[in-house]
């Protein structure tokens, strides 16, 4: 059964919208489509099924999300997904560990949807509240999370919401507890021994034509040089097939996470990803009682960003997390 609601920011008159069919989250603004959350998705195991967002669109309607590409068919979108979870894989395709390198180990988890117990509609846009079991490919269930996400628009001076040169914002938070009777390490290939490679976080794959794209952050712009550096917020702007229009995407990590400025898993000349790695070359503990939270805002936006707008976008950001209870 589709359930649809709306809501309007207090900033304009923009509607922003969603439906549920049962599978998926989708949300739009004024009645276009920005943003659909599969949460209960039909993936092989290999590929580690999990709740992801695709397609990501800007408020000019151009894409800004991948999935399942021929390279890598595991890559969804944006999603949060961790390879190396103790012994299991919640990433999805072949596991990287000292002792195999990459290698199909049959131990590809998944993380399931359990229930929403909130979705809501305020002046701050719409916000969506999880509950999901991860399960390895065999045994018990090994992590309880508790999800958050937010959609809203941004209004921000030079970027007027609702026309096509403007920018909205998704919010992500995740809180993992371990119901496992043993501590879980959480890292990735790098951990493992695998230079430059620690990804794992809330990871987007971007257009194909997007490759070759740039990177900005509080040091300037470029390539694939930005790999594994550390900074509070980082952006990508690529361009579009067809319409020839670019878009940018902008990461931006709440300061209280654990590590925080953690690394980021960057890459550009292959292909267009980026992801947060907070157990990009450290694995992190999981212990009883013992949580681990982290939360961040993705902005999407039309057009290029220099360094000025790249500034006030990612202080939008910030303020919102810093407000989002």
């Amino acid at each position: 059964m589709t359930t649809t609601a709306t809501s309007t920011t207090a900033a304009t008159d923009t509607r922003l919208g969603y439906a549920d069919d049962g599978t998926s989250l989708t949300f739009t603004a004024g009645g276009q489509e920005l943003a659909r959350y599969t949460y209960l998705p039909e993936d092989d195991q290999y590929e580690s099924p999990r709740p992801y967002f695709h397609p990501l669109r800007t408020l000019g309607g151009d894409e800004v999300t991948i999935s399942r590409p021929w390279d890598h068919v595991w890559h969804k979108g944006l999603s949060w997904a961790l390879p190396n979870v103790g012994k299991d894989n919640f990433w999805g395709g072949a596991t990287y560990t000292r002792e195999t390198e990459y290698a199909n180990l049959d131990n590809n988890g998944a993380m399931n949807h359990e229930v929403f117990s909130e979705i809501s509609e305020t002046g701050a846009g719409i916000t969506a509240a999880e509950s999901l079991i991860w399960t390895p490919q065999e045994g018990q269930p090994v992590i309880a999370e508790k999800r958050r996400f937010n959609i809203r628009l941004l209004d921000v001076p030079s970027v007027p919401v609702g026309s096509p040169s403007g920018a909205w914002m998704l919010l992500f938070e995740t809180e993992m507890t371990n119901i496992s009777p043993d501590v879980i390490e959480i890292g990735s290939p790098t951990t493992e021994g695998r230079n430059n490679a620690g990804y794992g976080g809330l990871f987007w794959r971007g257009p194909r034509s997007f490759t070759g794209g740039e990177f900005r952050s509080v040091e300037g712009t470029g390539t694939d040089e930005f790999m594994g550096t550390r900074s509070p917020w980082i952006a990508f702007t690529g361009q579009h097939d067809v319409t020839c229009r670019f878009s940018s995407i902008m990461f931006v990590e709440d300061s209280a996470n654990p590590g925080a400025p953690n690394q980021w898993f960057a890459r550009s000349s292959i292909f267009a990803c980026l992801g947060s790695a907070p157990f990009f070359s450290k694995a992190v503990p999981l212990k009883e009682g013992q949580p681990l939270a982290y939360r961040y805002a993705v902005v999407v936006s039309d057009g290029k960003v220099d360094g000025a707008l790249a500034a006030k976008l990612a202080e939008a950001a910030k303020a919102a997390l810093e407000s989002w209870t």
